[in-house]
């Protein structure tokens, strides 16, 4: 019976992830799922911290750079194509090893979970679009309340997107959004997983660590980057170009804010971002948190995930 057992290196944007799921995956005979929202695209490799050749080590990795940059994945699209990489992998009698700090993803891939149908972009939304452009927000939210209080109870009338699927996918299916994710939350996990979690004691040197990544990128030539998806006519409202040092850099390349002013923005969005991702983290009671000091210890943390895994019964 083939073994659905999976290894899941987790944490906030620069804590290390990328080298610490190499490291594993050398060690327990492993292929790297990539589980990154904005890694999938293209062209980004620099602003994504997408992992280099050299950085692999000749580990096989999934999920990186199979989207063109104008394409808008959609979370569920995104699990159907993960849980293809996975199985495969498991089929091959290797250990899948998800990296990514993209928690909602994270989540739904291991849980198997599927996402409530609604078809983003067709007749149903465009509908939806063309009420909200007449009319606003304020009469669709109303709509909401009446089919699916528990929804528009929980969702703050600027959250358009939230709203115009939560329509979409009742005036679709008939199901209530709030009833689908409810039945799914109940189902048995589709995978057994073992979480490792990497984090900085301190808030503090998390930043700093942030900073000099931010740094490191722009030197990589981060807005080059940028420039060549927006002279290539990406457009600015597709979800790679929403990607953090993607949004800030296009008004400093116009000339609408200085380059220094879109740097620490980038800065301050990462930090932001790292805070949200621990507090998503943070509610999975399973994971096993490796803490940094003041840098990343590389050989330390591989020696104490190792122990842990084997613990477990990986091998």
């Amino acid at each position: 019976m083939q073994s659905n057992k999976i290894l899941c290196v987790a944490g906030p944007t620069a804590s290390g992830k990328t080298k610490m799921g190499v490291l594993l995956a050398k060690r327990f005979h492993g292929e790297v799922v990539s589980v990154d929202s904005m890694q999938i695209y293209k062209g980004m490799s620099i602003g994504t911290a997408a992992p280099t050749a050299e950085e692999t080590e000749g580990v096989p990795h999934h999920m990186v750079a199979v989207a063109g940059p104008g394409e808008n994945w959609s979370a569920a699209r995104f699990v159907q194509a993960a849980d293809q990489c996975i199985q495969d992998i498991l089929s091959r009698d290797k250990l899948p090893v998800l990296v990514g700090g993209t928690g909602l993803y994270l989540d739904a891939v291991v849980a198997g979970r599927s996402f409530a149908p609604g078809s983003s972009g067709g007749a149903v939304r465009r509908e939806l679009e063309r009420e909200l452009e007449q009319g606003g927000i304020q009469p669709l939210l109303e709509q909401l309340r009446e089919v699916d209080p528990a929804s528009a109870g929980k969702l703050h009338p600027a959250d358009t997107k939230r709203i115009l699927r939560a329509l979409e996918v009742y005036r679709e299916t008939g199901q209530t959004i709030s009833r689908h994710n409810e039945e799914t939350r109940n189902l048995p996990k589709k995978y057994d997983p073992v979480y490792i979690g990497l984090a900085f004691r301190d808030r503090e040197d998390m930043k700093k660590m942030i900073d000099r990544r931010v740094d490191q990128m722009l030197a990589a030539g981060l807005a080059e980057e940028v420039r060549a998806l927006r002279d290539a006519g990406v457009p600015r409202s597709s979800t790679a170009l929403q990607a953090i040092g993607y949004k800030e850099l296009l008004p400093a390349l116009d000339g609408e804010i200085t380059m220094e002013e879109a740097v620490e923005e980038i800065k301050l969005r990462s930090r932001q971002y790292a805070k949200r991702q621990l507090t998503w983290l943070r509610r999975n009671p399973d994971i096993h948190w490796i803490y940094w000091e003041k840098e990343r210890d590389f050989a330390a943390a591989f020696q104490i995930a190792t122990e842990i895994l084997t613990a477990e019964g990986l091998q």
